[in-house]
């Protein structure tokens, strides 16, 4: 069955003129697919890697000519050397193809004890110290690479320890690596956990 529309037309002495509507159909699609899909994309992406090179690669963090990791994602730190993230709630660690919030509610037994759990443990490490609340709870992407200087300071008698630095040094490179508020109102203060881990490192040699 063809579809088709009849018009008259005004230059024919109303004769009748036959349009195919599924052929402007499928004109009008390949026009958008490559005006949309194709230019608009390629566009953009020219665009932002002129003038943000770094931020359209990705963000990605050297050491030694070599990728180590993204300033956009968090990754798993383990050793008492260094500080770490806020807690993934993706379940293969910090795996940017698991993104997402864990959905529990605040209600939820197995989130209360797992964030109990953690408190206790932290508390344990610092002793006398209120536990940061970023500490303890995931980001809505599981992969937040900032922690709240907050966070950052209440770690740092133990990466001192740890060390052989003192608590002085420690919270000095801590204020170093504080970020405002972007454009001054947006967001909260934060701090990069491996650009600090980065300087940390730095600081020994």
């Amino acid at each position: 069955m063809h579809a088709s529309a009849t018009m008259v037309s005004p230059a024919s002495g109303n004769v009748p003129v036959t349009h195919s509507v599924w052929r402007t159909s499928i004109r009008f699609t390949l026009l958008t697919t490559v005006l949309l899909g194709i230019g608009y994309p390629l566009l953009v992406t020219g665009i932002a890697g002129a003038m943000f090179p770094h931020k359209a690669a990705g963000s990605l963090i050297l050491k030694d000519g070599q990728v180590i990791g993204s300033e956009l994602l968090a990754q798993s730190f383990t050793s008492d050397r260094y500080f770490h993230p806020r807690p993934s709630a993706a379940g293969n660690g910090y795996d940017p193809t698991s993104s997402g919030g864990s959905n529990l509610a605040q209600s939820n037994a197995k989130l209360v004890q797992r964030i109990q759990g953690d408190i206790d443990k932290l508390a344990a490490q610092n002793p006398g110290h209120p536990v940061p609340i970023d500490a303890v709870t995931t980001s809505g992407s599981g992969l937040d690479p900032d922690v709240t200087p907050d966070n950052a300071y209440f770690q740092a008698p133990l990466i001192a320890k740890a060390r052989g630095l003192s608590e002085t040094q420690v919270r000095q490179l801590i204020q170093q690596h504080i970020a405002g508020r972007t454009f001054g109102v947006l967001g909260e203060p934060r701090v990069n956990v491996l650009e600090l881990n980065m300087a940390l490192d730095n600081s020994a040699k």
